[in-house]
């Protein structure tokens, strides 16, 4: 499960406030499904809402910390029926670029290989 800083959260809670749940969970529970649906909604948004339709906050508390050891988020919060959590968008990693620099200037080569080449 993913750690954060209380200023990160309550900064996280601010942003959240705006969003709709993507997400319902019924009463068949954590299903592969509903795991599938909430890995792709965090991939796309890195931060959702999700609605439970369990009365039970403890039972609440413990699918919250199910899901975010499941997928590797960080719990931000649980208000009632709804839950928020987050996961950053892991960094994409970038291939080093084969393209030469436009400025750069090829050496002049002559037909024996050495630059300048050899007087006639």
């Amino acid at each position: 499960m993913l750690e954060l800083a209380l200023a990160r959260r309550q900064a996280l809670k601010a942003l959240a406030h705006a969003i709709k749940p993507i997400v319902w969970i019924g009463g068949a529970g954590l299903s592969e499904g509903v795991i599938h649906e909430l890995d792709q909604g965090l991939k796309s948004h890195e931060l959702i809402k999700i609605k439970v339709s369990g009365d039970e906050r403890e039972a609440r508390n413990i699918l919250l910390g199910e899901i975010c050891e499941r997928l590797g988020a960080a719990p931000i919060q649980h208000i009632g029926k709804i839950l928020v959590i987050y996961r950053p968008k892991p960094e994409k990693i970038s291939s080093p670029d084969t393209t030469p620099l436009r400025n750069e200037k090829k050496s002049r080569r002559t037909r024996q290989g050495l630059p300048g080449g050899i007087p006639n």
